[in-house]
């Protein structure tokens, strides 16, 4: 099985720790999974304009095809405006409707709001069941408190016994799902 983890910030690090962490933990769960860390700041993910996802550059072509070939997939997003990234909204509007029909797609966010936390409920989620995925009943926030302001390691163990949990919950579930 592969998952794989889609980082939507195009600045700063916290939100691809993050996501990161989640792979390294699910690894540890199960030897046997392969993981991939996509950060969107690597990529040139053209502008959605309605075109067939053949029209679009090479960058945006190769996110699209590891997020179709994924056995199941983590998105984290910082939260600005009590929103998801516009970068990350932006790779959702180029993925067919299908996408993650029979995939787990979890969701992790950063913020510098408690109540951001919220956004992942009453956004993200809807965005995933809309491509079919099946999205497990928790999820991380992780405040930007939790972070080593200097060095942007996580520091609150809260938080990375919450993330190990979560990555073990999402291969449990996308387990589940291989076996029916």
């Amino acid at each position: 099985m592969k998952l794989v983890g889609i980082s939507g910030a195009l600045a700063g690090d916290k939100t691809s720790i993050v996501v990161n962490q989640i792979l390294v933990h699910a690894r540890r769960f199960d030897s046997s999974i392969k993981t991939e860390l996509v950060d969107l700041r690597d990529y040139e993910i053209d502008f959605f304009n309605g075109a067939p996802l053949a029209d679009y550059n090479e960058d945006t072509w190769d996110v699209v095809q590891k997020i179709a070939s994924a056995d199941f997939l983590v998105f984290g997003t910082p939260i600005y405006q009590a929103s998801i990234s516009g970068a990350l909204k932006n790779l959702f509007d180029h993925l067919p409707e299908y996408t993650f029909k029979h995939k787990v797609t979890g969701m992790v966010a950063t913020g510098w709001s408690d109540r951001h936390f919220l956004v992942m409920e009453y956004h993200l989620r809807s965005i995933l069941s809309y491509f079919k995925g099946l999205v497990p009943t928790g999820n991380v926030f992780v405040h930007n408190s939790a972070f080593n302001m200097d060095s942007d390691e996580i520091i609150d163990e809260r938080v990375l016994e919450r993330l190990q949990a979560f990555g073990e919950e999402m291969v449990s579930l996308q387990q589940g799902m291989k076996n029916q």
